[in-house]
């Protein structure tokens, strides 16, 4: 049988996520400067929410501009702290400054998919979820980068619930999977309700 979903990210978990789900999906990550679009719609005062929501916007258009009668699925994060957008770390002392930012404080992480038929978009969602840090100690921020960096330095705000991360939060409001970076209960919904989906 083809495959007709397409996953335009090179994220792991978004595609065990899926699959684990019993949803396959062919990969074909989105090759986009998004530095570059961040910087522009901050110029023009888009909130977190239509950051998170344009990104993965681009890329689900652009590898469906190329797989035309494929549903491509496109995300992005964006991690709003009191109005400051943070993005993955580019150094350890970037991994340090921002968790030192965030501990002891309430950020909220967006998750947003857009689901295009083509290159047409077709459905799209943003989840957001309070993500309430523990105070913890400089000495265990060292340590913890130090040991998780490798895969860290891959994910906005400098951790990973699915690993030693979670140890930074004393709660969260929200739904797990949109931490994970996939709002997955309504890309379900939406493909089930497209007959993708046997339910």
């Amino acid at each position: 049988m083809t495959v007709r979903i397409i996953l335009a990210s090179q994220s792991a978990i978004r595609r065990t996520l899926l699959e684990n789900a019993g949803i396959t999906v062919d990969v074909y990550p989105a090759r986009v400067d998004e530095d570059a679009m961040k910087s522009a719609l901050l110029a023009e005062g888009a909130s977190s929410r239509d950051i998170a929501d344009a990104l993965a916007e681009l890329k689900a258009r652009k590898i469906g501009e190329r797989h035309p009668g494929k549903l491509v699925i496109g995300c992005d994060q964006v991690l709003d702290l009191e109005g400051q957008i943070l993005s993955k770390p580019e150094t350890q002392d970037d991994a340090r400054a921002q968790l030192i930012a965030m501990r002891g404080k309430t950020h909220k992480l967006m998750s947003a998919a857009v689901i295009c038929d083509g290159a047409a978009p077709v459905w799209r969602h943003v989840g957001v979820v309070q993500m309430q840090m523990r105070d913890v100690s400089d000495a265990y921020l060292d340590e913890y980068i130090a040991r998780n960096w490798d895969s860290i330095r891959h994910s906005v705000g400098a951790y990973k619930l699915e690993e030693e991360g979670v140890r930074l939060f004393q709660r969260i409001t929200g739904d797990h999977f949109h931490v994970l970076g996939l709002p997955l209960l309504e890309i379900i919904t939406f493909l089930a309700a497209r007959g993708e989906l046997k339910s």
